[in-house]
């Protein structure tokens, strides 16, 4: 499983997630009637029922967190609240052994792996996979030592590495089958996103370079030369004399032929882009690109980058866009965030020719800016392309910072 797959479902795809809170909502109320059918069953060899019917209980409060932390008014189901969820739902695993001490004969009518396993399922579509298998670790690690700690058993399976696989069994296969479910998913979905937004950016950068755009292109060597200089020129040759103000007109000339050259030359597939949404969409839109580094981009970078300036300047998001490029040479280890860490490592570079990029966005709002939530979704895109993303939304602006190794 890649690296960068440490997103989710909710945040790649929120309308099918949200469809997705049926399932989390059935499946706490499996996990709760599951609990109180096997307590029933088991009621024999019970030796405290307050401990039975406080593990009933603490299942079907985590069932509920479950539900509650799933709704699109909660924001993004976080980590933290799958550690609350599976954490209680344990807890009601701990209490049920309790119930049962020393009269637990069978494995068979305990719930606690089931409830644990259960509840970690339905909550793939929510959570990260490296987040779901970390879960279902750890409950199986604590429901192990239930089971070491279960030595009087009336009658065990057989010996204790038997007794403690069939235990855990269940919640380690449903762990592994909600982190394969998270892993494959936001791979489909990412890929299928790194397609589109390379068709998207293609078809704008045709655009830009096949149709004029008087409002926002650059100027053009001909256009100075047809426009100024040649009617200089043929002026210059019919006079008797050249004047003083011949010759600054000519050096003027020169210098706004030269800085045409030199821009259409410097010229990247970002300034192309940005010419053409701000004819299209009316925005005024800024490329500060010094070091043309644009140009050095990965496919996965050009994609994120050309996604995020479509978005921002269609829709009525912003009014006015600038976006700025910028390096750090022998950026420093320990000063770089974690992913852009992480990329460092999976290209190979060596600390001391390794230079930090940052693209910066910088926009004035529109008549529908977008909102926190959004530009968080499009910084958890730019984390699995391996760009580190820092988002700020104000009154007055909207800023996004995007972190990436030169290669």
């Amino acid at each position: 499983m890649s690296t960068g797959l440490r997103i989710t479902q909710q945040e790649l795809d929120p309308l099918g997630a949200l469809s997705a809170r049926v399932l989390v909502a059935s499946g706490a109320v499996i996990a709760t009637l599951l609990a109180v059918a096997l307590t029933i069953v088991h009621r024999d060899e019970l030796r405290s029922v307050p401990a039975a019917a406080l593990g009933v209980v603490l299942v079907a409060i985590a069932g509920g967190i479950a539900v509650i932390g799933t709704s699109p008014t909660r924001g993004v189901f976080t980590t933290e609240r799958l550690g609350l969820v599976v954490v209680i739902a344990v807890g009601g695993a701990i209490a049920e052994y309790v119930s049962t001490a020393g009269e637990d004969r069978y494995l068979y009518d305990d719930y606690g792996s089931a409830v644990v396993g259960l509840l970690i399922l339905v909550l793939a579509p929510f959570c990260s996979w490296r987040a779901l298998a970390l879960a279902g670790v750890l409950s199986a690690a604590v429901l192990s030592i239930l089971v070491i700690g279960g030595t009087s058993i009336t009658a065990p399976f057989g010996p204790l590495p038997a007794t403690i696989l069939v235990r855990v069994a269940v919640v380690l296969a449903m762990a592994a089958a909600a982190a394969a479910y998270s892993a494959s998913l936001a791979a489909d979905v990412l890929r299928w996103q790194r397609e589109a937004n390379r068709a998207a950016l293609g078809r704008a950068v045709d655009e830009a370079s096949g149709r004029p755009h008087p409002a926002a292109r650059r100027p053009s060597p001909v256009a100075v030369l047809s426009d100024e200089v040649l009617p200089f020129l043929a002026g210059v040759m019919t006079s008797d004399r050249i004047s003083v103000d011949d010759a600054d007109r000519a050096r003027d000339l020169a210098d706004a032929l030269r800085r045409a050259v030199r821009e259409g030359l410097e010229a990247t597939w970002l300034d192309d882009l940005a010419s053409a949404l701000a004819a299209d969409e009316g925005v005024a839109i800024v490329v500060a690109d010094e070091a043309s580094d644009a140009r050095s981009f990965t496919e996965d970078q050009r994609s994120a980058v050309a996604a995020l300036l479509l978005w921002l300047a269609s829709g009525g998001r912003t009014a006015a866009l600038r976006v700025g490029l910028r390096r750090d040479e022998g950026a420093d280890r320990h000063a770089s965030p974690p992913s852009v860490r992480r990329a460092a490592r999976r290209f190979a570079l060596d600390d001391a020719a390794r230079s930090l990029g940052h693209v910066v966005f910088d926009a004035t709002p529109g008549p529908h800016p977008p909102t926190r939530r959004e530009l968080r979704r499009f910084a958890s895109l730019a984390r699995a392309f391996g760009m580190a993303a820092r988002t700020a939304v104000t009154g007055e602006n909207v800023r996004v910072e995007l972190r990436y190794v030169i290669e």
